[in-house]
């Protein structure tokens, strides 16, 4: 039942993707770059590759600390949403703390380092992150709430997000900053603008940047990447290299000390 899933949402990705490339074309919006689109794919597939070793961790984890857990909190319509808005809370912050701490930062470099805007870079995600990430989430175990649940809602934003990764879909009225985020909130997220930088966090929900006062509506035209400029297109220089330059840094720093 569940590779079923996999082929329907597969083929759903894939449908979706194909539409967003015509509409590029039709539009001439060059959303699309053939050598980024390419990167971004290989990233995705060997993504998919390390995923079972990714949820093992995850699980493991998990089984690690629910013996200490505080409460035993029961699954129900009222806890599921709890757990969904606690787990986009921990989402926002995980997220926003992605951008704040420079170690963090090398991991989500990757996603930010392309210069094109499409479902294509939803799942332009760093390969170490996969096994970081989840430390974020142990808390909520230790707390009484259902590993599988968090899991579940965590996977419900996911797939939510991958829709707010396109300029195919302008601004939508009277839904833009209230709850729900959107693709327009998510594009400035994505801006290399000064006005844009370090902008909605929000996974499935917008509602946590407005409590923080992290939402900025999308105004000017927004410009793509990094501040830092073009990484290249090379999947491995992509992944890597954020995290080496820093480690670089961080060791040269150390020896400038010793040597002092």
């Amino acid at each position: 039942m569940e590779t079923t899933y996999g082929k329907i949402f597969f083929l759903i990705f894939i449908s979706l993707i194909a539409v967003e490339i015509i509409w590029s074309l039709l539009t001439k919006r060059g959303s699309y770059n053939f050598k980024d689109s390419i990167s971004n794919v290989v990233i995705i597939v060997v993504g998919k590759l390390i995923k079972p070793l990714s949820l093992a961790w995850g699980l493991f984890l998990f089984n690690l600390v629910e013996p200490i857990k505080l409460f035993d909190i029961p699954i129900n319509l009222f806890t599921f949403f709890l757990t969904f808005m606690v787990v986009e809370l921990v989402y926002y912050w995980y997220h926003r703390l992605s951008h704040e701490i420079p170690f963090l930062w090398t991991i989500h470099h990757t996603h930010h380092s392309s210069m094109w805007f499409n479902l294509t870079a939803a799942g332009r995600l760093n390969w170490v992150g996969k096994f970081t990430s989840v430390f974020f989430y142990v808390p909520m175990v230790i707390l009484g709430f259902s590993p599988g649940l968090i899991t579940f809602c965590l996977a419900l934003s996911l797939l939510y997000q991958f829709l707010l990764h396109t300029e195919a879909i302008g601004k939508l009225g009277f839904l833009e900053g209230k709850f729900f985020n959107t693709p327009s909130a998510h594009r400035v997220h994505h801006a290399s603008n000064k006005q844009y930088l370090d902008k909605n966090y929000g996974g499935m929900l917008i509602f946590w940047d407005r409590i923080f006062k992290t939402y900025v509506p999308e105004t000017d035209k927004v410009n793509y990447g990094v501040t830092t400029g073009f990484i290249g297109h090379n999947p491995l220089v992509i992944i890597f290299k954020p995290m080496i330059d820093y480690f670089k840094q961080l060791f040269s720093k150390q020896k400038t000390k010793k040597a002092l």
